[in-house]
This record gives structure tokens, C-alpha cells and sequence, in this order.
């Protein structure tokens, strides 16, 4: 298991964002939003020096969209990063423009967030997160797959 710290930022009162300090291969630190309700990944599409595009194997295999703002223009890409120990190399995501999150987060924080991670991460290494300690555990893929 992987316990990784996790900061919580207000956005309003008593409305929280959880974010999770990871990095990309070339060492440069990365934010990412843990997303529980998200169903895949996804990164910032303005990033380009860190995912390569990829095509979707159907029409059908990639559709973003938020509760509020109906469907996203959205592309794919394969990206490698790594939080905390655990390295995941070629993920396929989701790509969009982040720019308007981080608008909206420069209004109450310092942080620029790269991606949001979605329940295609959280679920396949059976992550716990704990609001009190202010942390998110990973289980190790393997151990999960034991389990």
C-alpha cells in the first residue's frame, strides 16, 4: 500500500476539492483533482510535451461530460506519470482544456492542476480516501488483483 498526503481546497465554504501531488517522468511536480465521480482521467490538453494524441477504437469509446456543462470537446492521449511510488506508464485519457478550472483555482489557491484522476485509476488500485487524516491510500495493482 501507498499512503500519499492530499490537500483539500476550499472552493466555497464547506465545498472541497481533493488534490493529489504526483509528477511526470521528466521529474517536473504535477496536481491532480481526485475525482470520485469521474468515470476515466483525464489531463489538460494544453500540455502537449506530456501525452501523445491516440485515436479512439470506436466512435463511442470516449465521451466527456460534465453535470453542468454538457458535452466537452474532447480528444485522446496516452500519458505516463507517477504518484508517489506507483508509476503508471500509457494511460489513455481523456484530453480537454483545463483552463477554466484553473481560472477558477487561482482565485483561492496557488495550484495548477494537470488532470483529474477518475474512478479508472481509483478502482484499479482500490483506493481509500481519508478525510480526516487528509490522505488517499493505493493499493498496490497486484495486491488488489489478490484481493
Amino acid at each position: 500500500m501507498i499512503e500519499l498526503p492530499l490537500k483539500l481546497v476550499a472552493l466555497e465554504e464547506d465545498n472541497y476539492h481533493l488534490i493529489v501531488e504526483g509528477a511526470f517522468p521528466d521529474g517536473e511536480k504535477a496536481c491532480w483533482i481526485v475525482d470520485t465521480g469521474a468515470s476515466k482521467t483525464v489531463f489538460d490538453s494544453t500540455l502537449e510535451k506530456y501525452y501523445t494524441p491516440s485515436e479512439a477504437k470506436s466512435d463511442e469509446e470516449f465521451h466527456s461530460a460534465g453535470i453542468s456543462v454538457g458535452h466537452i470537446e474532447t480528444s485522446l492521449g496516452c500519458i505516463s506519470f507517477c504518484l508517489g511510488e506507483i508509476e503508471i506508464e500509457e494511460l489513455t485519457v481523456a484530453l480537454i482544456d483545463l483552463n477554466h478550472v484553473n481560472e477558477i483555482y487561482n482565485k483561492y489557491s496557488d495550484i495548477k492542476v494537470v488532470g483529474l484522476l477518475g474512478s479508472d485509476i481509483l478502482k484499479k488500485y482500490g483506493c481509500m480516501i481519508d478525510y480526516q487524516s487528509e490522505k488517499i491510500t493505493f493499493i498496490d495493482e497486484l495486491e488488489n488483483a489478490k484481493q
